[in-house]
């Protein structure tokens, strides 16, 4: 009997609650609407918080209300997990009011979104450049903020995930080899590319182990007339590779490619 109680009490209320929501939807009173978009954010109800408050941006325009309305819309998609939409009127609210009380936020949300929103390596990254984008953009306007660390770790993550998808490009062309074209000279390219755009990340060390090995499989599948000044190129990058990474976990292998190569040159 309590329980039947409890779940008829429930059912009651929310009919009320939904019944009050259809009820906002369709009043005239905007302050009311208003009053209510902000009371269902607090009790994040977000779905119910937007979709009222999307009907009344273009009504508070030019109005008291017009900023605050715009930057609980972006905060209630934000919340709500919708970062594209999200990123959207936070920009919207940013370029509508440079000087505004939630500029700040709303900057660093705009791009925090992105960033929570950016795909797996594999994927495309039009998200995750957008997200450096607004981050760097968000230092560059706030560099005192108290959200400064939080951006700047965002971008160093972001960016490591931009390497990581290069050197899986480069991973890629090195175990193709020489199928349908040189593709170790591809390898080293994108690493290198990697490398130079990117020069502290935390995939540095396997982009620069990757080069060395994919010029030392493209020297030892060369023709007999360039395997000389290929294997002397190997040795270049074995010297360049050992003084960054004196104690690599792939220095045994690094060095068992010098011995090979130096074998090709001459050197011992």
């Amino acid at each position: 009997m309590t329980n039947k109680i409890l779940i008829s009490l429930c059912a009651t209320l929310l009919l009320t609650g939904c019944g009050e929501y259809n009820k906002v939807l369709k009043s005239t009173d905007y302050n009311y609407k208003y009053s209510y978009a902000k009371k269902a954010f607090e009790q994040k109800k977000y779905t119910q918080a937007y979709t009222i408050l999307q009907d009344l941006i273009p009504v508070f325009k030019g109005t008291d209300k017009a900023e605050e309305s715009l930057y609980l819309l972006g905060l209630s998609y934000y919340e709500n997990k919708d970062y594209v939409n999200s990123g959207s009127y936070f920009k919207q609210y940013y370029q509508h009011y440079p000087k505004g009380q939630y500029a700040e936020l709303a900057h660093f949300y705009a791009g925090y979104g992105y960033y929570l929103d950016s795909p797996e390596a594999q994927l495309d990254q039009s998200e995750t450049y957008k997200a450096i984008e607004e981050l760097q953009a968000f230092l560059d306007y706030y560099p005192k903020s108290d959200k400064v660390s939080i951006a700047q770790n965002a971008i160093f993550e972001l960016q490591d995930k931009l390497v990581l998808k290069e050197l899986e490009n480069a991973t890629l062309y090195y175990n193709l080899g020489n199928y349908m074209g040189n593709n170790y000279e591809s390898a080293v390219i994108t690493a290198k590319n990697a490398i130079k755009d990117y020069p502290y990340s935390k995939y540095k060390e396997q982009l620069e182990f990757l080069v060395l090995k994919a010029r030392f499989k493209e020297a030892e599948e060369s023709v007999d007339e360039r395997k000389e000044e290929r294997y002397r190129v190997v040795i270049d990058e074995y010297y360049a590779f050992t003084n960054d990474y004196p104690d690599s976990k792939d220095k045994k292998e690094a060095e068992n490619i010098f011995k090979i190569a130096s074998k090709h040159v001459g050197e011992q």
